[in-house]
């Protein structure tokens, strides 16, 4: 099977979507499949070092609307060419931004069906990037749109799949787990001691834990409301937090108007302490990238808290139920599907206050905690192997339906038209630039007529596109007209 992979972020950014692109590329190449992976070019960035084919296309930097990342630009004639001659069965994407449009350019010219997953709740992202009401309302119309036009729409929980609905989408939601690469089991004391050395973190005290990116939206403010409720009752306790973000420093900051102790890991390794006047001690490692480490992070800590009502599947709480650890999570979110209260992890309100008494009153009861952190590793954790098989099974019943007339036909609207001539116009370029260029001796007089028919066509197109603009004024006018 020919499977090509398409999203918006991939090593060398590490985020969760690009973690579940690199997990399915390796392990379905690992199964026999040839895979394709499509993404934007970061600038110095290698991909020749995967055991498969990565195209990257070009990009330009977002920094100011998300720091670190890159948009794609995919009408790049080289990169859509080399996409479709690798002729997919399966196109999956995993962002409905550019590789939506690059999965719906690729199948109109291989037929091959789109799978699409919806990770993250990107009505939030756009939210955050986006300030104007309207604006936001038409970018979430559009990025509905491209995940309505793909062939099967999966969630990683089912309330990510609510979610999706809310939004707009209207049709049918499979849900399909993502896994983590964390074996079963804890971590051996010899990589504790290296994962935490230098932090000061005495064993009878207990730890919690957070791992991931440090920003507000993740339910930070609620972890360090429920710290500093800790440290006003005199009670002990270390708060870890690993990962980087853009909100670290105003959320150092809140601890240290808190008078809290705080350790910063800084670029260099060292340690820096800002002692404080209440009990307690908050620490930031930092990010960190090996994946052994964070395993050792994990099967230190007492309890994980993951307040977040963002995340649609939570990955790293199953990273850390994978090492034994069980989770604080907010009742009714995404992150919490599968948890049964003081069995597998917790439940709790969204709320500082009803995180602090938690704590508190498990805290009293170690072995509790542990048996509960042993039931999440054997009641919660699934692999990325389980995970993948899952998909490439899924993928091989969706080429049966193709092949037996069963896939549902899809809504052939005006971005479908665009599309479809943009197609034809790529095609065309192609067609001038490439095919001359392998046979450059024997097709010097074809080169010029190749130039001549593209001219030709490309004047065609531009009438057909001009049509298409109008009639896109028209709809523009009449919606916005009613007031909408």
């Amino acid at each position: 099977m020919k499977i090509c992979l398409l999203n918006d972020t991939f090593p060398p950014i590490i985020d969760g979507v690009a973690t579940v692109m690199t997990n399915y590329a390796e392990l379905m190449t690992a199964s026999g499949a040839k895979v394709l992976v499509g993404t934007p070019k970061y600038p110095e960035a290698d991909y020749s070092g995967y055991p498969y084919r990565v195209v990257p296309y070009r990009s330009f930097d977002i920094s100011e609307i998300a720091e670190g990342y890159r948009a794609g630009y995919p009408l790049s004639v080289t990169s859509f060419s080399e996409m479709k001659k690798f002729s997919p069965d399966v196109i999956h994407v995993h962002c409905p931004a550019v590789s939506a449009v690059v999965g719906r350019i690729i199948r109109n010219e291989t037929n091959a069906p789109i799978v699409f997953t919806y990770h993250t709740k990107y009505d939030v992202d756009i939210a955050r990037a986006v300030k104007s009401e309207h604006l936001q309302k038409e970018v979430i119309k559009a990025m509905i749109a491209n995940i309505s036009a793909s062939d099967e729409v999966w969630t990683v929980s089912h309330g990510a799949g609510e979610s999706l609905k809310a939004l707009g989408y209207e049709g049918d939601i499979r849900v399909v787990s993502n896994g983590v690469d964390f074996a079963k089991g804890r971590a051996d004391e010899k990589l504790i001691a290296e994962a935490v050395k230098g932090f000061d973190l005495p064993e009878q005290i207990p730890m919690f834990l957070f791992v991931g990116r440090i920003m507000k939206y993740k339910g930070l403010p609620l972890i360090l409301d429920a710290m500093q409720r800790l440290s006003e009752q005199n009670i002990d306790y270390r708060m870890v937090f690993v990962g980087t973000g853009a909100d670290a420093p105003e959320l150092q900051q809140i601890v240290r108007e808190a008078g809290i102790t705080l350790d910063i890991r800084q670029e260099n390794g060292e340690i820096l302490t800002e002692s404080g006047s209440k009990s307690g001690r908050i620490i930031f490692t930092g990010p960190v990238y090996d994946r052994n480490l964070l395993r050792a992070w994990n099967t230190r800590a007492d309890v994980f808290v993951f307040p977040s009502t963002y995340d649609t599947n939570g990955i790293v709480v199953r990273e850390a139920a994978a090492c034994g650890l069980a989770s604080i999570l907010i009742s009714g979110s995404c992150a919490a599907e599968g948890i049964t209260h003081g069995r597998n992890g917790w439940l709790v309100e969204e709320s500082g206050e009803s995180i602090a008494e938690l704590l508190k009153e498990i805290s009293k009861n170690p072995e509790h905690m542990h048996q509960t952190g042993q039931n999440a590793m054997d009641e919660i954790y699934i692999s990325w192997k389980e995970s993948v098989q899952n998909a490439l099974d899924r993928y091989q019943v969706i080429l049966e339906m193709k092949h037996a007339g069963m896939l549902k036909p899809r809504r052939n609207g005006k971005s479908d038209k665009f599309l479809n001539a943009t197609t034809e116009v790529m095609d065309a370029l192609w067609h001038v630039y490439r095919r001359p260029k392998e046979r450059l001796q024997e097709n010097l007089e074809g080169m010029q007529e190749n130039f001549a028919e593209a001219e030709n066509y490309l004047r065609k197109k531009k009438e057909e596109l001009k049509e298409l603009k109008k009639e896109l004024k028209e709809e523009w006018k009449k919606w916005n007209g009613s007031g909408n």
